[in-house]
């Protein structure tokens, strides 16, 4: 699989569920636990986050 192929699955991913989009991504690491918190704040800045994240090189 392409690197572009698989981070538009990492994106879908994070559109559904946003901490396991980071997950995937990183692991258990700060960036999980931050996106987490967002979530369960509220949904659409944890989409915001882990987009974010994921596309951030």
């Amino acid at each position: 699989m392409s690197e572009g192929t698989a981070n538009c699955i990492d994106i879908l991913i994070a559109i559904i569920l946003p901490p396991l989009g980071v997950f995937l991504k990183f692991g258990c690491k700060a960036e999980f636990w931050l996106c987490l918190l967002l979530t369960l704040f509220a949904y659409i800045p944890g989409i915001i986050y882990a987009i974010y994240a994921i596309t951030k090189e």
